[in-house]
Formats: C-alpha cells, structure tokens, sequence
C-alpha cells in the first residue's frame, strides 16, 4: 500500500503548476506540468512567479515546511523547496496550491546538479534545513556544506547571498565549522550551538520542520549557521579536518 501511494502521488506531482523535476543526473533536463520539458534557467521569477522579486531557495526541503512558512511571512519574495524525494515535495506543493501561495514552488532534483537549473546570480538566498549529516567516515563530500556543494552555490548565488545551515546534528555543525575554518573563500557571520538557549538572531528560526520536531522530542539541540561564499578559492573536502572526539555529541533519549 506505501509504494501504491508513493506512486499516486508521484503522479499527482505531474499535474501540479508549482512543480518542477529533473530525474537524470548525467543530463539535466526540466519538465513541469504534465511532464513538458521546460527551461526555467535564469527566468524563474518572470516566468513562473510573473513578478522579478528575490529568489529564496529550500535544500532539503523535505514537505516544504520553510519553503511555505517563508512564503506565508514574506509574500513580497519567491521561494523554491529542492529535495529528491517526490513523496514529501507532493505535500508541501498540495498545501501552496491549497492555501493559495503563490509565491512558492517545488523542484524535485538533486542538489548535486542544482547549478544546471538556475543562472548565476539568480538566487538570492539559500535555507539548507536538516539535512542528512552523512556521518560515515568517506561520505564527508555527500555532506550540504561540502566542497562540491559550496561551489554549486556560489554559482547560482548574487554577490553577498546569505547560507543558512539548521540541524540537530552537532557532528554536521563541529565539521561544517572546522572545514570553513580552513575555507578561504567561506566567511562565517553567524553560528549557535543551541538556538533555543537565548533569543532567536531570526524570526525564520521559530519555523520547526516534521522532522524538527521529532529530533526534539529526542533530545536534541538545534544549531544554525549563516555565512557567505565570496571569490576566495574553495578547497577540495581531502584532508579538512574532521571532528575530534571531544566535538562528537550523541544526545541521549530523555525519559
């Protein structure tokens, strides 16, 4: 019954309008409602939100949940959910069509291909929201703020274009800082290990995503970082540096 219904809403996603996808990682190719090949590279605003406002970007966005609360508290800007999961985008795009936000759209794909689809300087801001940290030892490059991901948002970004990093994973964020310790082209502006234990720096950090939420409930603490990639060189993810124990939080399941 599970993959039936992961079926039913794969295809559902093919007559939704706030739903883009690209399945072939070799050779990118767009297509949206009912699987028309389309090319949204550098007219994402004009051409599908009709308007030229600031384009805000949801990494594994999962159900969209920031993707829809950032649509909802700032209608004067577009926002873009990105995950390879068609299930989860099929709820959050259902909910935008159903509330009426026009201002948010989904693109199923891989992050790693991100650049294909959208033209440099064409995104304004990017949400990298509880991510899997990949925490077995050789899939450091898999991880969001890898080497390779940091190039792919420099390309699509506009000069100053905010990163936000928000996980529970504390090996995620030790290594993210480590690494863009020894990343001359990374500036880190901000960085909290425990979000809650002092007043929100944003009011986008009160957004809590589905899986937010169970993590909490789990124990663990929330941590966020925001920085930005300038025209340093960005250094391959060989021989950074990788936490040591003493930076290897496990958090312990609360009675």
């Amino acid at each position: 019954m599970a993959g039936r219904n992961k079926l039913q809403k794969f295809a559902e996603n093919l007559t939704f309008p706030n739903v883009y996808e690209s399945f072939e990682p070799t050779k990118p190719e767009l297509t949206g409602l009912n699987g028309a090949v389309v090319d949204l590279r550098g007219n994402w605003a004009r051409e599908h939100f009709n308007n030229d406002r600031p384009i805000t970007l949801e990494l594994a966005c999962g159900r969209g949940e920031y993707t829809l609360d950032l649509a909802r508290q700032y209608p004067e800007r577009n926002f873009i959910g990105v995950d390879v999961k068609g299930a989860r985008i099929w709820k959050g795009a259902r909910t935008a069509l159903a509330e009426g936000l026009e201002n948010a759209a989904f693109l199923r794909t891989r992050i790693e291909v991100i650049s294909h689809f959208f033209a440099p300087g064409e995104v304004n801001e990017i949400w990298i929201t509880f991510p899997d940290p990949f925490l077995k030892k050789g899939k450091e490059n898999r991880r969001l703020t890898s080497a390779q991901f940091l190039r792919q948002y420099r390309t699509i970004l506009a000069p100053g274009g905010l990163v936000h990093l928000k996980t529970d994973s504390r090996e995620l964020y030790d290594w993210t800082l480590e690494t863009f310790a020894n990343q001359p082209a990374v500036e880190i502006l901000y960085h909290d290990h425990d979000i809650d234990a002092r007043p929100y720096p944003l009011p986008e950090l009160a957004t809590r995503t589905y899986y937010e939420k169970m993590h909490r409930k789990l124990g663990k603490t929330i941590t966020y970082t925001r920085f930005r990639i300038g025209d340093g060189e960005i250094l391959g993810d060989r021989g950074m540096p990788q936490p040591n124990n003493s930076t290897i939080h496990k958090p312990k399941l609360q009675n």
